[in-house]
């Protein structure tokens, strides 16, 4: 490696540590160019790989005639094909299993196992660099067994099932006895665990170890698959300096990582504290602060989706726009609203429902301004309905139904439809119209309580039985409103969460608990000016999320450019 590429490499590190993924590319880039005889400088002085070849030879004869080992077959030479870089002239490409003897450890039996009971480790023991050993097992394993199922001091121990190739070198002056889905690899002579170890770690990098993986989800590496592999070994005082070097490199990824993580934190927590005095201070304290902070806070999208959350419950509390004293207040309009009802009772056009509760000042989440109401989203829905429970199929010319997987945070996804024919009794009744509002009633905790409004065509989708139709009187109401304070923090917090029952790993909410929920009622002129503020601020939040793709996207293409400089 020379000294430009060297001093290339130390400048970026401020590169990486701005991209989103740049020091997992960092750490690839250290390991690849390990791997190449780049990190560090070679030294004439060492003994050529070659000589440390026929080193290992002899040492792989001393124990055969020995009778500790086996004759090993012969493996085939390293072809050119299967050289993917070029190495220093001091090295030498070989296969793993020309320089390590390996086996996998002894298989768990309760019913054929004899022996002592010992401990024992498994794959759900050894992760990358490390071992967690706080749930060691026992078997029971015979005296003359322990030689070829037991790790000690350096031997290097690899993932044969799970995740396959996943590797950590035995560090421990204590041996341990290992299961039949772990490969003990013994280096014959002066190769460096160390080194291979990080070799292995290299080929997850890349992605090139999924060539010596069978399976799919859990994989598995086979002893053939793993003597096959391909390996650049350098001369051993050269493995020494390269491992030295990846471990401070190393070192420094994992500052980097702590920083960044203690920044985001910081970034997060002071935002958090923000939005929170902005929700309950007096108008302007907080909002002034992050005014005055905007470029620090929006650089991460978890921020931006906070913000949005925040511009919902403000919007709900009436702290969006100011109120006009000039507008019917509330009070009057519920009264409208409820003679609609009644009106819609008599031509049968609705079912009559029974009174909603009054929403008790005990139950009112948070204080609204003097001229609006809490009410019951019965008080305001001229119907509430369940789906259709019809069996679907994939012929795209019948009718759509919108699906639990169609709501997505607030809005209504095209995509991914099932359908039914159009001839069926319910559809009628269950096709829907402009501004019916879909709420999800049943999936995982997280999942129910999703809601969206609908905007397309009237009686040209229908919705499945898990989801719930609110059909709003929408002359008096604006949907949006309601749909937009269905999906405030409060109403989940407060209105869905105590009301949840889980059931058979499902949690659900049922339509009579969806039509006691309360929501703030503001006078329709009031409604229509939030909304059109709520669009504005989602607006915004859109050009800060795509600011941020963009600014993710350079970096990104920034650090590839480094990467390849390099």
């Amino acid at each position: 490696m020379t000294d430009a590429t060297r001093n290339l490499l130390e400048k970026h590190f401020d590169t990486a540590f701005a991209a989103p993924d740049g020091i997992a590319k960092l750490r690839e880039l250290i390991l690849t160019l390990a791997m190449q005889g780049k990190l560090v400088k070679q030294d004439l002085q060492d003994p050529p790989a070659c000589e440390l070849l026929k080193e290992i030879e002899a040492e792989k004869q001393r124990l055969v005639k020995a009778g500790k080992i086996k004759s090993p077959k012969p493996l085939p030479k390293v072809t050119e094909q299967e050289i993917t870089h070029r190495i220093p002239a001091s090295w030498a490409w070989v296969r793993f299993g020309d320089i390590a003897q390996h086996n996998s450890g002894k298989t768990l039996d309760k019913g054929r196992n004899t022996g002592e009971p010992r401990d024992y480790i498994t794959t759900s023991n050894l992760y990358w660099g490390r071992f967690e050993l706080d749930n060691v097992r026992q078997m029971l394993i015979r005296d003359d067994e322990l030689e070829k199922c037991t790790a000690k001091m350096d031997d290097l121990l690899i993932c044969e099932g799970g995740e396959a190739g996943r590797a950590a070198v035995w560090n421990f002056d204590s041996e341990v006895c290992f299961q039949n889905h772990i490969h003990r690899a013994r280096f014959y002579k002066d190769v460096d665990p160390y080194f291979a170890y990080r070799f292995f770690e290299k080929l997850n990098a890349t992605g090139e170890i999924n060539q010596h993986r069978k399976g799919v989800g859990i994989s598995n590496m086979s002893s053939k698959a793993l003597a096959s592999i391909v390996f650049p070994l350098p001369p051993l005082p050269e493995q020494h300096r390269i491992v030295a070097r990846i471990d401070q490199l190393m070192a420094r990824c994992d500052e980097l990582e702590a920083l960044r993580k203690e920044r985001a934190e910081k970034r997060l927590a002071v935002h958090a504290a923000a939005i929170k005095q902005l929700l309950a201070a007096p108008e302007g304290s907080a909002l002034d602060f992050i005014e005055r902070h905007f470029g620090d806070l929006y650089t991460v999208k978890e921020n931006v989706a906070e913000l949005r959350k925040a511009i919902l419950q403000l919007g709900v509390m009436g702290r969006l726009v100011p109120q006009n004293p000039s507008d019917l207040p509330a009070s009057e309009l519920l009264k409208e609203i409820d003679g609609e009802r009644q009106r819609l009772v008599n031509p049968k056009k609705s079912k009559k429902a029974k009174p909603a509760l009054s929403v008790s000042q005990e139950d009112e989440p948070f204080p609204v301004p003097k001229n609006w109401l809490w009410v019951r989203l019965a008080d305001l829905a001229e119907s509430i309905d369940y789906g259709t429970s019809q069996k679907t199929c994939d012929d795209s010319s019948l009718v759509p139904v919108y699906r639990m997987g169609n709501i997505v945070e607030g809005q209504l996804i095209n995509r991914g439809f099932k359908y039914i024919t159009p001839g069926i009794d319910e559809l009628p009744n269950l096709f829907l119209k402009p501004n019916d509002i879909l709420f999800n009633r049943t999936n995982s905790y997280e999942l129910v309580g999703k809601s969206a409004r609908y905007t397309g065509p009237a009686e040209q989708a229908t919705f499945a039985s898990y989801l719930i139709r609110i059909r709003l009187l929408d002359a008096l109401i604006n949907p949006e409103f309601i749909s937009r304070a269905m999906n405030a923090p409060y109403f989940r917090l407060t209105q869905i969460e105590p009301e949840i029952v889980q059931q058979c790993g499902q949690a659900n909410f049922n339509g009579t608990k969806l039509s006691l929920c309360a929501v703030p009622l503001p006078p329709l002129p009031e409604q229509n000016r939030i909304v059109t503020r709520i669009n504005q601020l989602m607006d915004l939040c859109d050009s800060l999320d795509q600011q941020i793709d963009a600014a993710t996207d350079k970096q990104a293409k920034l650090l590839s450019a480094v990467m390849a400089r390099v």
